[in-house]
């Protein structure tokens, strides 16, 4: 297999031109923060992923990992890569420096993790929990928990879980029952989860999993709900590490792809019940779940786009080695690279990828602006854009990632077919990317309900000003006038979509639900096409960028989304559009 070689050049770009780097290092959070520094941590973020991490990403493919007395064992090399990725300071790097963060920027974090994700996505999914768990104590936790937890978590000493859903729930999280019972100054927590990634390991010497539990006293249904911080050891008030916690894994699931990830059972107060800590105030526990589970779903976004990045890589190589039949202009037998079919399928995971890391990126800042701005005017228009992005990025990145990761597969042939190629494990793996952290569909009801319908398409209608500021930009560059005529149908076609559904939503309460992943895929479809155009300014005007092969290819790549990505907008608007009467009129018994 191709090793895994970070695109630095093109996330340099991105971080540059299109996310504005400089303007997130210029806010008085990031005084201490300079260009220099974010290459160099990018630089070994890199090295690490390259070096450390991919070597041991089909070997834990094969390994898996299994529960054995009441733990979890898990693939070899994982617990060493870990003990360095704690040594170098990895998980620390966008916390806050009050509980030992390196305090950069969010958009640096999310650069390192599509390395991390790229190279090994079972192990780099465990780095990922904890950072949510981190965001969500910051942001809910009381400072005896801040101080009692996020020393480790940020060190990446202790880990951290998100346990929502349990066996009779799925995503119906009014349906949970896991109790949770006060005992002086804690709570003595009981029940099953399921589905809690890395729930189980030996790499860190901790654990705190994050629980939604009820009190004896909790309303029914999703306003009962409260979350608990509940450490597989317990930890004393100076830090250290106490007697075990009444948590263990049960078993793993035996999964589709993410072997080498323990998605474990867990049970909770088998004997005499877990210590947990309440965090945030009673039956409030949702707002604090969806703090980590948002960040989470960023994420998983930048995952969709860092597992197409290395099927992509993976496919290029074998396409520029594989002699098969001929080809026009080649003389004999070609490389299936000069296929012009094998060539649409490459340049439709490049051109795809390039819009997936824009859109990532530009939402990374989004979040830096939302926590450090200087006005409070700059602070809410960030926080409105991260809450209708959200959704975007995870539902668009995410199925994307089935596309491009299917692509690769196809590229190899038959070959791709043949897991030792390694194309079929990166297929595989991505599969569960629209599914966890809320479904494609949960994110498009989201997308939908609270933030389109919520705000009657004010912030949406912002969004598409934004779009068509850019296509008049484009308007005035006479290279760029095809790119300019599909980004503005585009636009168009979104906005036509947004307005039919705010029209016709009252009149139909299926409405919404039917349209919602036509109207997401459509969004996710236009916001790459208006990062792509942001490129293709970039390079044909005054960039960062010297290098005139690259600018010549962002160029490319532009155009090309613009000729085979945009012209999708129309197609899922119809579909949007089309009501839900074809959907809903079947009888259930001729399903």
């Amino acid at each position: 297999m191709a090793e895994y070689v970070p695109p630095l050049k093109d996330m340099r770009f991105a971080l540059r031109e299109l996310a504005g780097l400089d303007r997130i290092l210029a806010l008085s959070a990031f005084a201490d923060v300079d260009v220099g520094t974010v290459d160099q941590v990018l630089e070994e973020a890199g090295r690490f992923a390259s070096d450390v991490l991919a070597p041991l990403n089909v070997p834990g493919d094969h390994a898996g990992c299994h529960v054995e007395n009441k733990a979890v064992v898990v693939a070899g090399g994982f617990a060493d890569a870990y003990q360095q990725f704690v040594d170098n300071g990895w998980q620390s790097l966008p916390a806050t420096t009050e509980y030992g963060g390196t305090g950069l920027p969010e958009l640096t974090g999310a650069v390192a993790v599509e390395m991390w994700q790229s190279a090994n996505m079972s192990f780099a999914l465990c780095p990922l929990l904890t950072a949510g768990a981190i965001v969500a104590l910051q942001a809910h936790g009381s400072e005896y928990l801040r101080n009692k937890f996020l020393p480790g978590l940020i060190s990446g000493e202790s880990s951290g879980t998100m346990n929502l859903t349990e066996p009779q729930a799925g995503s119906d999280l009014a349906a949970v029952t896991t109790r949770a019972i006060p005992d002086g100054d804690y709570f003595r927590i009981s029940g099953t989860k399921i589905f809690i990634t890395w729930g189980d390991h030996p790499m860190s010497k901790n654990i705190v999993h994050l629980v939604l539990a009820r009190l004896p006293d909790a309303p029914a249904g999703i306003r009962g709900i409260s979350m608990f911080a509940v450490p597989k050891f317990l930890v004393d008030d100076d830090g250290k590490l106490g007697a075990r916690n009444d948590v263990y894994p049960t078993s793993v699931e035996h999964k589709l792809g993410i072997h080498a990830s323990p998605t474990c059972v867990m049970s909770f107060g088998d004997e005499v019940g877990a210590i947990g800590y309440l965090v945030g105030e009673p039956n409030k526990g949702m707002a604090c779940m969806f703090t980590m589970m948002n960040h989470a779903r960023l994420n998983v976004g930048i995952q969709g786009l860092a597992v197409s990045e290395r099927a992509y890589q993976l496919a290029k190589t074998f396409a520029r080695d594989r002699v098969q039949g001929s080809a026009p202009g080649k003389k004999g037998s070609a490389t299936i690279i000069n296929h012009p079919d094998v060539r649409r399928m490459l340049m439709l995971m490049k051109s795809q990828i390039e819009a997936m890391r824009a859109v990532a990126y530009v939402t990374a800042a989004e979040l830096d602006l939302r926590h450090h701005a200087e006005s409070a005017a700059e602070r809410d228009a960030a926080d409105i854009r991260i809450a209708l992005l959200t959704p975007i990025v995870k539902g668009w990145l995410t199925e994307c990632a089935q596309e491009l990761t299917s692509l690769g597969v196809q590229i190899h042939g038959g070959m791709g077919f043949v897991e030792e190629t390694g194309a079929a494990q990166f297929m595989r793996d991505a599969r569960i990317l629209p599914i966890y952290e809320g479904t494609t569909g949960i994110q498009a009801n989201d997308l939908v309900g609270r933030k389109i319908l919520g705000d009657s398409g004010k912030a949406m209608a912002e969004f598409i000003a934004d779009i068509r500021a850019t296509a008049n930009t484009l308007a005035g560059n006479d290279n760029l006038q095809f790119l300019q005529r599909a980004l503005s149908a585009g636009a168009d076609d979104l906005e036509t979509a947004t307005d039919w559904l705010i029209a016709n939503a009252p009149n139909d309460p299926n409405i919404p639900g039917a349209a919602s992943v036509n109207l997401l895929m459509l969004a996710g479809t236009v916001l790459g096409g208006w990062q792509m155009a942001r490129a293709a300014l970039a390079v044909t005007g005054e960039s960062s960028m010297s290098d005139e092969r690259f600018r010549g290819s962002k160029l490319l790549t532009a155009n090309f989304y613009a000729a085979h990505i945009l012209p999708r907008s129309s197609g899922y608007a119809r579909a949007a559009m089309s009501g839900a009467e074809l959907i809903m009129t079947m009888p259930e018994e001729l399903f």
